[in-house]
């Protein structure tokens, strides 16, 4: 399990019902930017824009970390929208009106889908994500006419790691699959692990949760590459027993 420690639990509590061990080894964590003036600013200006857009559910709960009631107040004249519903649900638990999140898919190309977003010309949108996110967004609504800006919220980290319990599991073989949710989290874990469990690891069924990132993992060398319907905790759930049940079959 390699999400970050606070959006693996609900995950690895199921994979532990079902009988199976999971192996908390965060590689990714999430921390607020340094910038608390710069972003207090941005929000106290929320209501220049027309739409919001939050990227992610950790859009939402860092810039929390930011605002008070009377800049939350001034996001309500601003049309809000979210890449996906997990970002949905954190924005609803935030007290926020979702104006518009896609029906199916939890990405930028499904957002951007929708009518909605087809005509913005001239229309202000503010981005709020993390640092060194990706441009594909913005530069489709740009090219639309929108005159878009970014609100950076949050980073990503490498987190202090133990690896003895995941090095000893590599060695024995023992180590069934591994959960990836960002191309990131899955260079992070290359990283940190020493160069000679390198051949051994890229043995080992993956579980990815987009196209992009299975591609990452594919110039990287992994051998065994699933691709889960959704970033949703069944969806990842359901590949991973399909790995561990023979249900996938694995190209020679």
């Amino acid at each position: 399990m390699t999400r970050p420690v606070h959006q693996s639990e609900n995950l690895s509590r199921q994979i532990e019902g079902l009988g199976g061990v999971a192996v908390r080894f965060p590689t990714l964590a999430i921390v607020p930017v340094d910038d608390p003036a710069g972003i207090q600013n941005t929000l106290a200006q929320a209501d220049k824009y027309q739409w919001l857009i939050f990227i992610s559910a950790n859009a939402v709960t860092m810039q929390g970390y930011y605002s008070d009631s009377d800049k939350i107040k001034k996001f309500k004249s601003v049309r809000i929208a979210a890449v996906g519903k997990a970002t949905q649900q954190a924005l609803i638990s935030a007290n926020w009106t979702v104006d518009l999140v896609p029906e199916s898919g939890y990405n930028s190309e499904a957002l951007l889908a929708m009518a909605a977003l087809q005509d913005v010309k001239e229309q202000k949108i503010l981005i709020v994500r993390g640092e060194d996110g990706l441009d594909e967004l913005a530069n489709t609504l740009r090219a639309r006419g929108a005159l878009v800006d970014y609100l950076d919220v949050y980073k990503r980290i490498i987190p202090p790691s133990d690896c003895t319990q995941v090095n000893a599991l590599i060695e024995r073989k023992e180590l069934d699959v591994i959960t990836i949710t960002s191309g990131q989290a899955l260079q992070n874990l290359i990283t940190i692990l020493d160069k000679k469990y390198h051949q051994l690891i890229i043995e080992i069924p993956l579980v990815v949760v987009s196209h992009r990132i299975r591609q990452i993992a594919a110039e990287i060398g992994f051998k065994r590459i699933a691709l889960a319907q959704s970033p949703s905790d069944n969806a990842i759930l359901e590949t991973v027993t399909m790995c561990v049940t023979g249900g996938i079959v694995w190209p020679n």
